[in-house]
């Protein structure tokens, strides 16, 4: 009987302090419910980078469900701008033969949520980095191994942008 109410105050206790599953919280005020999200802006040379990362991030609002992405800014409570200031592909590993098989991928990206009810910042941050390592097996083609960990690095960059923004972690 001790052990069963222990156990009940302990649900009571982290119920009342506020904890919370990461991507059932959201800071964005409870009136934003339409974002405006123009293409990302490419500062850089990557071609289709801009795609990439705007799709990503469009892709994760919409599984986590917290607001609903719409294609003009009429109608909308809030606007997501971002622009692409860097993209770089640095080899970090080398084979026996001394070429290049292990690559870091950087992308940094402005990125700035504003409240248009209130023409206020409502999430802002001038250097979102994003940084992973990936491997080009012997033998593979340098340009499609690179296209498909930026394919993955576009996801992952979304999911931890949008946890950032909605979460504030």
């Amino acid at each position: 009987m001790r052990v069963a109410v222990f156990v009940l105050s302990l649900c009571l206790i982290s119920v009342q302090c506020g904890y919370h599953l990461r991507g059932t919280g959201s800071f964005l005020p409870s009136h934003i419910q339409k974002v405006y999200l123009p293409m990302f802006k490419n500062l850089t040379t990557r071609f289709d980078l801009d795609r990439k990362l705007t799709q990503g991030v469009i892709d994760e609002l919409v599984i986590r469900g917290k607001v609903e992405i719409i294609s003009t800014q009429e109608g909308a409570d809030a606007r997501l701008l971002g622009e692409i200031t860097s993209f770089r592909v640095n080899p970090i590993g080398f084979s026996e033969g001394a070429t290049a098989d292990r690559y870091n991928i950087s992308i940094v990206v402005k990125i700035v949520l504003r409240d248009l009810a209130n023409n206020k910042v409502i999430f802002s941050h001038p250097n979102f980095i994003y940084q992973e390592d990936y491997e080009v097996p012997e033998g593979s083609d340098f340009e499609s191994v690179e296209t498909e960990a930026i394919d993955s690095v576009s996801e992952k960059f979304a999911r931890s942008l949008v946890i950032s923004m909605l979460e504030g972690f």
